[in-house]
């Protein structure tokens, strides 16, 4: 992976009326990435997708693909993207309406078409009619579809949608390999353990804003959780509460829930031992990139509402 960046925004945003959709948002994508833009339903990540495919224009800040500004029909020539529910011809098969989109766009070869397939699983069923296709199967045409002409970024829209286990355990080795081919992956989602195992970095929004940014394991480094159960919860709540490397304590039911310092975990139980407090059950983990969204999120809200 390079350092030259593939996307850039400064300060973009997007109003509808006085609904602010994108607020300020800026942000840096470098090439060869699987880039991850989290956010819950209304928080901006399809609108973001929008203004960098030049499909809604935005209503202040700027936007650069491939460090260009100004030549943007040019740049789009080398995205692929699938944006929301792809739509495809009913009664023509999943070749068929690959071989019309490739002659409609320019790229690639007939030969391309039978390697797409194949690579999105689709290789038995290509010949049927896509309405004969389930949810997930049709989202799989959308990505053989995205990557017509083998583009150098790819915008994927919620790729795992309707998708069983087995067909999101193979899109998301899919996006993994595609991350690896000096392409980059812009992937918006909602599914956040898929997010954690493909994503090398992600941006979290909410109501239109950016709220956090990083490598997953940045975003989780030092957020570890540890389950106690003691012979006072009460007193124990008291007492790790007060210590000044223990980021939050919280009883939920029987189960003391801290998140401090995966590597301080174990003074957890010498700290209760000293008032004469002993741990039962210990158990501990790193916290994941869905409860560390849930809880940003939560947070963002909150301190917006006071």
């Amino acid at each position: 992976m390079d350092g030259n960046p593939v996307i850039q925004t400064e300060g973009l945003t997007k109003r509808f009326g006085k609904i602010v959709a994108v607020d300020n948002l800026s942000l840096t994508v470098p090439r060869g990435h699987v880039f991850g833009l989290l956010g819950p339903n209304g928080s901006g990540k399809t609108t973001t997708m929008g203004m960098l495919l030049g499909l809604t224009r935005p209503t202040a800040g700027s936007f650069r693909l491939f460090g260009s500004q100004s030549n943007h029909q040019d740049a789009l020539r080398r995205v692929g993207a699938i944006v929301e529910t792809p739509t495809f011809y009913p009664y023509l098969s999943g070749r068929q309406n690959l071989a019309y989109f490739q002659g409609i766009l320019g790229r690639g070869s007939a030969k391309e078409l039978d390697d797409l397939l194949e690579r999105v699983s689709l290789a038995d069923r290509g010949d049927d009619r896509f309405h004969t296709y389930s949810l997930g199967m049709k989202q799989r045409l959308g990505i053989a579809y995205a990557l017509l002409g083998d583009p150098e970024l790819l915008f994927l829209d919620e790729p795992a949608n309707g998708m069983d286990p087995a067909g999101m355990a193979e899109i998301r080795d899919l996006i993994r390999s595609l991350g690896t081919e000096d392409r980059t992956v812009f992937l918006s989602s909602h599914l956040l353990h898929e997010v954690e195992q493909v994503c090398d970095s992600v941006v979290i929004l909410s109501k239109g804003k950016l709220i956090a940014q990083g490598s997953v394991a940045d975003l989780l480094q030092g957020r570890g959780q540890t389950r106690l159960r003691t012979t006072d919860n009460a007193q124990a709540l008291t007492v790790l509460s007060a210590l000044d490397w223990v980021e939050k304590a919280t009883l939920e039911g029987e189960t003391l829930v801290v998140t401090a310092p995966p590597e301080r975990a174990a003074e957890l139980s010498t700290v209760l031992g000293r008032a004469d407090i002993y741990v039962t059950e210990m158990t501990s983990g790193a916290e994941s990139l869905e409860s560390y969204f849930l809880e940003i999120t939560a947070a963002e809200e909150e301190g917006e509402a006071k």
